[in-house]
């Protein structure tokens, strides 16, 4: 269930708010949208797990994050990840089933995962030894070549021939 919150000024506030007749108040939502559920479940899940509980997901979604980078890194797939991300680039797969199949999110010559606290490094294992098995057969012809991502990420984070 969507919802989001949004941390403002009163000044701010107050420029959106408006009278509604049939409320008899003054509505500040964005829109009038008014979920009662979501900020229930919000603020239930904001108590549950608290301050320690959202830092420990955090640290394991970087720590994931990381440990993914460098595994692609170790396969010979140029990847890049800024230090404090959880979103992981690499070299876009040649395959659009295989991209269809993983719902990857895919800009020109790269490719991105977001990794968010349901993905596992079991599920980084899988996606990441289906990517190498899939890549070894796209690169059996030799004008099929690894994305050069460099003019994207930075050559640094390049492992094409170009830039090894």
């Amino acid at each position: 269930m969507p919802c989001g919150v949004q941390i403002t000024r009163l000044e701010h506030i107050n420029a959106l708010s408006r009278n509604v007749e049939y409320l008899a108040s003054r509505d500040a939502t964005i829109m009038g949208s008014r979920n009662g559920h979501a900020p229930i479940f919000l603020w239930y899940t904001l108590n549950r797990k608290g301050y320690r509980g959202f830092q420990k997901e955090v640290q394991r979604c970087l720590r994931n994050a990381h440990y993914f980078k460098d595994r692609l890194i170790e396969s010979g797939i140029g990847a890049m990840l800024n230090e404090l991300s959880s979103t992981v680039v690499f070299e876009r797969p040649h395959d659009e089933e295989f991209i269809r199949k993983w719902q990857l999110a895919c800009k020109g010559n790269i490719a991105h995962v977001v990794v968010m606290p349901n993905v596992t490094i079991e599920k980084l294992d899988d996606f990441l030894n289906e990517l190498v098995q899939k890549r070894a057969t796209w690169f059996e012809d030799e004008k099929c070549q690894p994305y050069c991502i460099a003019s994207d990420v930075g050559e640094n984070s390049c492992l094409c021939a170009l830039h090894k």
